[in-house]
């Protein structure tokens, strides 16, 4: 079981109106963000482009990142040790 299902139930939905809040915040924060670049010029499909090519580097960085890790356990080292070999900044 999780840990909110341990709570007493007042807790628990307690607990889930805060979260809910939070969420209704983060939406609005969203939309806010959202409509603030659409004032500078953007379009939605550009900003859509913009997140899926982001989705789409995320994706290669973990691929590189789960590679360079499987290299490094294989010689010994640790990731970090293998940086310099391909001219990784520890940023990257």
């Amino acid at each position: 079981p999780s840990p909110r299902s341990c709570r007493p139930n007042g807790t628990n939905e307690e607990a889930l109106r805060y979260e809910i809040e939070e969420l209704k915040q983060k939406d609005l924060a969203l939309d806010q963000e959202i409509a603030q670049l659409l004032s500078e010029g953007y379009s939605l499909e550009e900003l859509e482009k913009h997140i899926s090519l982001l989705h789409e580097y995320n994706d290669i960085k973990d691929a590189g990142q789960m590679l360079l890790g499987k290299l490094a356990v294989i010689r010994g080292v640790t990731t970090k040790q293998l940086y310099p070999e391909y001219d990784l900044e520890l940023s990257d």
